[in-house]
């Protein structure tokens, strides 16, 4: 017998003293084994709640077993923790994620092109949720879903727009840069915070010079951090833009 139940929805105690109680405490008269129960998003829960149920857990460890499931192993508490053996699951890689999401756009009738299957495994970083999310919201939206559409419908920046970002930083003038980066996000509605991540990425694939790219990124985590802090994009911007006229400065008078 089981008993799976969303502690995100059912996260107070009462949930525990009532359904995940009464489960544990009968028997099976004709049939043999464990029970098991099931609380996804565990870490959802109330303290008042783990605290409950790590009492249901010693009381019927003879009959009953408990999985929980969560995202932050931080947010449960010591003492249930103690209690239990820890299983830590990886991402997907896009090897066991493309035959699922193959399947699920087979029997849906999606219409997905190569590119966009690449974005939505891009995107979903090993999330298979986030993964079918992205595919449902960007084939409500838009029909077919391509690279564009996906990227588009997360208001994640597109490579090229990645490109022509770096681009103007590299070869134009501040005013002008600053400029068109924020016509930019404007139009396409982008976070700078999206944008740095993928900066980041371009970075470390580019030949810097070894003490000019530790320069660089040591600027570009000091912007993430002040983003992180709730400070204002568009002077975080330009720290960005400005970062990378300097940088680009150094090479030249390196070279």
């Amino acid at each position: 017998m089981v008993l799976e139940l969303n502690a995100s929805d059912d996260r107070g105690i009462d949930i525990v003293r009532g359904p995940i109680l009464s489960f544990a405490s009968t028997r099976t008269i004709f049939k043999k084994g464990f029970k098991l129960v099931i609380l996804d998003e565990a870490d959802a829960m109330t303290q008042d709640a783990q605290n409950a149920l790590r009492r249901v857990i010693e009381k019927f460890t003879e009959n009953t077993r408990f999985c929980l499931i969560c995202n932050y192993l931080s947010k449960i508490i010591p003492a249930l923790q103690s209690r239990c053996t820890r299983f830590r699951f990886g991402p997907l890689t896009p090897e066991l994620m493309v035959p699922r999401l193959q399947h699920v756009i087979q029997e849906e009738g999606v219409d997905v092109s190569e590119d966009g299957m690449k974005a939505l495994v891009t995107l979903s970083s090993g999330d298979m949720r986030r993964a079918l999310n992205i595919l449902q919201s960007t084939s409500m939206a838009f029909g077919k879903v391509t690279e564009e559409s996906v990227y588009t419908c997360t208001g994640h920046p597109l490579k090229s727009d990645i490109a022509n970002i770096l681009d103007w930083m590299l070869n134009q003038d501040f005013s002008t840069a600053y400029r068109k980066i924020m016509e930019l996000k404007m139009l396409k509605g982008l976070a700078l915070q999206d944008i740095l991540t993928e900066i980041h990425l371009f970075v470390h694939r580019v030949d810097f010079p070894p003490s000019i790219r530790i320069q660089l990124l040591i600027k570009l985590a000091d912007i993430e951090y002040r983003l992180a802090a709730g400070t204002s994009e568009k002077i975080q911007l330009s720290s960005l833009v400005a970062a990378f006229q300097v940088t680009r400065d150094l090479v030249v008078a390196e070279a």
